[in-house]
């Protein structure tokens, strides 16, 4: 095992008040209040730059009326003023406060949009009312009402929205609303996404604005083919069931096609990429040219992507460019928060992509012609998100690896690839906030010897530090005063030679000489990852170490941001390398004298729970107890983007969607398992579960099964089912790997 030296600092700060005289977690309750004291403050709050990223707008509670103000600050004099005062906004017409739940500010940075009265529908997105304030004149108006999505247009003048599966926009000055399409009905959308291209292409607003504010360019979704899936919360005598298109694997899908409407006359033309065969359209992007759309699209395999550029005035198409995959081609990255790896700067006829074409995630610097100019960035580590493109001093600003897949770093680099810097200066994870300018950038960051800062700094330089926002030294006084125990980082190499990093808590006290139960906590989807070098703060977690278990983590083969190989090796068969890693980390803990082998769980949720399944039934009897919430349980029950971009085509890999299942392994269950489901989980629906406990139940197994039924994915609901969730798993944990537990009568 290798620890990595960055512990020593937290290990001093948790240990400058004596053991026996630090304060301990006293219940599971507790435990999910203390993840919050350990997460400090995250700076200031709502931030949005302004004024072309000459300064940032935040919100700031006053201490004397204790209502939130919007403030600007400019980091280049100091300067810091309110702008506006929420709390004395009315609705229009009445006396009644308006109480919003986010904001946005136009582009033209004199005019705010608020959101409020938000009615979910799918699990990013909703419906809402959109009002908009202008600045100057102190004037708010409801611009529109029971919207999708809403957006005002580059020069303020018009506020665009989606209502019922049409556009609209909303005239500023004329305080009128005028429709752009009329086409909408139950089965056409027009600039809205269904379900699926939602969840899983990572977008919730099916339309976007061209630089010149004169057209809207918007996807229009076809559902009627698309098999529909209801689910409901057993409330009422006679229970409401939510239908909802939802294609599962080889289930036909949405049609979707791709418009560009002129906002002044209302009329629409189409982009027709001119495909047979069924496709996708992830990403529409507005070039640096007002007049040229960019189209992706994929192949339902999802290996095979072209970009097409369109002249909106004709609907003449061109391609620019094509790449092919042996296994599957991104489009953007979730679990990074990146939606986009087209980049499409102003003022140039060049445009730049990130692809893992050289087995690592890369920048590639394109012209408009589809010739590639220079591959920007290399080496065997991965860019992991573009923070900025600065086109008059040709720099490219992003977040990578090359320091570690643990940590995450900014650095600048020229467009040829020279002239590479770092900005970033301390070892970490970093999350980069960048001025539109790009000038200064907001750094929040955090290890696991130092709890979250926020810094103000500049990109003169190697990244001068201009403010310290937040260094939360709260949190340092509060671990000093408690017991905690910090993530230390280790990594071990597996039977067949593929070294795999983790992070483990182990109990304060920590004695190497005594034998302690383990908890391997997962996720281990495709391309997500769950261990970084940052500060831990899951209270439940410090809870658990400090009733002596030690919790684990793993970044596991299917990562991502370790390379395209290390990734795709899942490809087709989900399920049984996460698995295998899962079960040569048990068999590496059980190796280590502190360990107590016979004692060892596995949890996890939504792919999380998957794993933990999967791997109870792949290699039984190395894990004791498995608890698996909301899990997928067979992939042919799961969307089609989804899976079939990482398991392919149902009719080409029917082997390996029956490998996968977890359906026909239940025969090999040895072990504990815990299940918990809910619902209203219009992702993984619960009859992933039902299906589950019936084929236990016909093989003569056992499960525990706890069902919240108002709750979705993830199946708590509230703040009070969170906490008997999380009792239920410590109970699990008590009464089946502790040493000496009783297990808590919850209804005390």
């Amino acid at each position: 095992m290798r620890l990595h030296a960055s512990l020593v600092v937290t290990l001093a700060l948790a240990s400058a008040v004596p053991l026996w005289a630090q304060e301990r977690i006293g219940s599971v309750e507790e435990a999910l209040s203390v993840s919050g004291r350990l997460a400090g403050r995250a700076g200031p709050a709502g931030v949005n730059w302004i004024d072309q990223g000459r300064r940032y707008s935040y919100t700031l509670m006053n201490a004397q009326t204790r209502r939130p103000e919007v403030r600007g600050y400019d980091p280049e004099s100091g300067s810091d003023e309110l702008l506006f005062d929420p709390g004395v906004l009315t609705l229009p017409g009445t006396s009644q406060p308006l109480r919003y739940r986010s904001f946005d500010w136009a582009p033209d940075s004199r005019h705010v949009v608020f959101q409020a009265d938000f009615r979910p529908i799918y699990r990013y997105s909703g419906i809402a009312n959109f009002y908009v304030y202008g600045v100057e004149n102190e004037s708010l108006v409801l611009a529109a009402a029971d919207a999708r999505t809403a957006e005002m247009s580059p020069d303020g003048a018009l506020l665009a929205f989606e209502r019922r599966g049409d556009l609209f926009v909303y005239d500023m000055e004329a305080r009128r609303e005028r429709r752009l399409t009329s086409s909408g009905t139950d089965i056409v959308w027009n600039g809205v996404f269904d379900w699926v291209y939602e969840e899983e292409f990572g977008l919730t607003q099916a339309w976007d604005w061209s630089p010149d504010g004169r057209r809207i360019a918007y996807w229009q979704t076809h559902v009627a083919d698309v098999p529909t899936i209801q689910i409901t919360d057993w409330e009422g005598q006679y229970p409401e069931w939510t239908v909802m298109p939802f294609p599962k694997v080889g289930q036909d899908n949405s049609e979707v096609l791709v418009g560009v409407v002129d906002v002044a006359s209302g009329e629409t033309r189409w982009m027709d990429v001119g495909l047979a065969e069924e496709h996708y359209v992830p990403r529409i992007y507005w070039t640096s040219d007002p007049n040229t759309l960019a189209v992706v699209t994929l192949n339902r395999h999802q290996n095979d992507l072209r970009l097409y550029f369109f002249d909106v005035r004709t609907g003449e198409r061109r391609l620019v460019m094509e790449e092919r995959s042996d296994a599957w081609i991104d489009i953007f990255d979730f679990f990074a928060g990146v939606d986009h790896y087209f980049f499409f700067p102003e003022g140039l006829q060049e445009f730049f992509w990130i692809s893992d074409r050289d087995g690592y995630n890369h920048l590639y610097r394109y012209s408009y012609n589809g010739e590639l100019l220079n591959q920007v960035t290399d080496g065997e580590w991965v860019v992991t998100r573009v923070e900025g493109i600065d086109s008059e001093t040709g720099t490219i600003y992003y977040t990578g690896t090359e320091e570690s897949p643990l940590q995450r770093h900014l650095y600048a680099i020229d467009f040829d690839g020279r002239n590479k810097r770092r900005l970033t200066s301390v070892a970490g994870t970093h999350d980069v906030d960048m001025s539109p300018s790009m000038d200064y950038y907001i750094d929040t960051w955090s290890s696991s010897s130092q709890p979250q800062q926020v810094e103000l700094r500049s990109t003169r330089g190697d990244g001068e530090l201009l403010s310290t926002l937040e260094a939360n030294a709260e949190v340092s006084d509060y671990v000093r005063a408690r017991a905690y125990s910090p993530a230390e980082l280790f990594s071990f190499t597996t039977s067949d030679g593929v070294e795999l990093d983790g992070s483990m808590i182990r109990p304060p006290n920590f004695d190497p000489s005594r034998r302690h139960p383990v908890l391997v906590s997962i996720y281990g989807g495709p391309g997500a990852q769950q261990v970084y070098d940052r500060w831990a703060t899951d209270g439940w977690h410090q809870y658990l170490a400090q009733q002596g278990y030690i919790v684990v983590g793993l970044n596991n083969r299917g990562s991502g941001n370790y390379g395209r190989d290390f990734m795709e090796i899942v490809y087709r068969e989900l399920g049984k390398w996460e698995a295998n890693d899962f079960a040569e980390l048990a068999r590496w803990l059980a190796s280590q004298p502190w360990v107590d082998g016979d004692h060892m769980a596995i949890q996890g949720t939504s792919y999380g729970g998957f794993m933990a399944i999967s791997t109870l039934l792949r290699h039984p009897g190395v894990f004791v107890l498995g608890i698996a919430n909301s899990p997928a349980t067979d992939w042919s029950l799961y969307d089609t983007i989804y899976t079939e971009r990482y398991m392919g085509l149902l009719g080409e890999n029917a082997d390996g969607y029956e490998e996968s299942s977890t359906l026909n392994r239940v025969d090999a269950l040895e072990d504990q398992l815990l299940l918990i489901h809910s619902g209203m989980d219009e992702n993984v629906q619960p009859q992933h579960t039902m299906q589950l406990l019936t084929a236990l139940a016909r093989a003569g197994k056992d499960a525990e099964f706890r069902f919240f039924p108002t709750g979705a994915h993830g199946a708590a609901f509230d703040y009070a089912s969170f906490v008997t969730m999380t009792e239920v798993y410590t109970n699990a944990l008590c009464e089946h790997i502790a040493s000496s537990c009783t297990p808590m009568n919850l209804n005390r």
